[in-house]
């Protein structure tokens, strides 16, 4: 197969080393804004480099992988989805709901495939929770605590970029809490602190952030996160049963001290970023699309799915500016 690859930054770079090796791909077409970067991505990768997005959509491709800056991802569902390309696309489509619903039109109207990047769903960890969820391995499930820590801050330019802490990082949370889960969220209640680097507070974002989400089956879930996690890079989720209860995200690497004289040490080697305790994810949510694109597999993840994790970020956004709990019928959904 013909890949193009639009946007060759940190996940844009990974991604083209992990198509470039792929048994599938054939040949890899890359473009970037930065003609310096995506001539480095080309030249490690063997790929060739056109210098714009318009002139790779037309390269005679049989797909498009998009990880481009994110302002720019409906735009480029949208011309992919005319140009009768199947598209991958890092989250979100787009920061806001005008902006995600107007892109999946056009998908939707044009019969095009779109899956998007929701690599949680690829864990090998996250899988295992879902299938014992949905199996009844917990016997009822009434309580999931999910959290998402960064070692340290995003680059400050990056904040006012972002959509903020719920839409930016929480909504990974959102959507692997409703494909474990197999439930929709009624309702939230959320709220922020920007009591940590004056960055958050110049970009009107928050550093740390909590939401207490109501299931559609009466579950309750929490989901925190942070910018300002010292001790690494902790994603986790707990899932308690009346029968049993399973943790994500638990291995000698997670970064938590047990503070009990028998309990375990500070991990030797704490995961340090996403890229690096999601890589297999990251590889097996692009194997899934070329599947997809040969027409051997189900779209794993499609637009729709980062709509309903898109909307709970939302209801989160507006529960924590008016201080109240938000029913998620609040939230536009068309």
């Amino acid at each position: 197969m013909r890949i193009g690859l639009i946007g060759t930054g940190r996940i844009g770079s990974f991604h083209a080393d992990v198509l470039a090796r792929h048994p599938a791909v054939g040949s890899l077409v890359v473009t970037d804004p930065d003609s310096v970067r995506a001539g480095r991505t080309a030249a490690r990768t063997g790929a060739t480099v056109v210098p714009t997005a318009e002139e790779l959509l037309g390269a005679g491709l049989d797909a498009v992988v998009i990880t481009s800056a994110t302002a720019a991802h409906a735009d480029l569902i949208a011309r992919a989805a005319r140009a009768g390309l199947p598209a991958f696309c890092e989250k979100p489509i787009a920061l806001d709901l005008t902006g995600t619903l107007g892109a999946l039109r056009e998908v939707e109207q044009a019969g095009s495939v779109l899956q998007l990047g929701f690599m949680r769903r690829f864990d090998a960890g996250y899988a295992a929770a879902r299938t014992a969820v949905r199996g009844g391995a917990l016997g009822r499930l009434h309580t999931v605590r999910a959290t998402t820590s960064d070692p340290a801050p995003p680059p400050a330019a990056y904040l006012p970029l972002s959509g903020g802490l719920f839409r930016d990082c929480l909504v990974h949370d959102f959507d692997i809490l409703r494909w474990v889960t197999g439930r929709e969220v009624a309702e939230v209640y959320a709220t922020g602190s920007d009591a940590g680097p004056p960055v958050f507070r110049e970009a009107g974002d928050v550093d740390t952030a909590a939401a207490l989400l109501t299931l559609d089956d009466g579950a309750l879930a929490t989901a925190t996160a942070t910018r300002c996690n010292g001790a690494g890079y902790d994603v986790r989720m707990e899932l308690a049963g009346e029968l049993d209860q399973i943790a994500v995200g638990l291995d000698v690497r997670t970064p938590l001290t047990s503070a009990e004289p028998e309990g375990p040490p500070a991990p030797a080697e704490p995961w340090t970023g996403f890229l690096e305790r999601f890589a297999p994810a990251y590889e097996a949510e692009l194997d899934a699309f070329l599947a997809v694109v040969r027409g051997e597999l189900p779209n794993p993840c499609d637009g729709r799915e980062a709509l309903h994790a898109l909307r709970v970020a939302e209801a989160c956004e507006l529960s924590r500016a008016e201080r109240r709990p938000v029913a998620m019928a609040e939230i536009p959904a068309e």
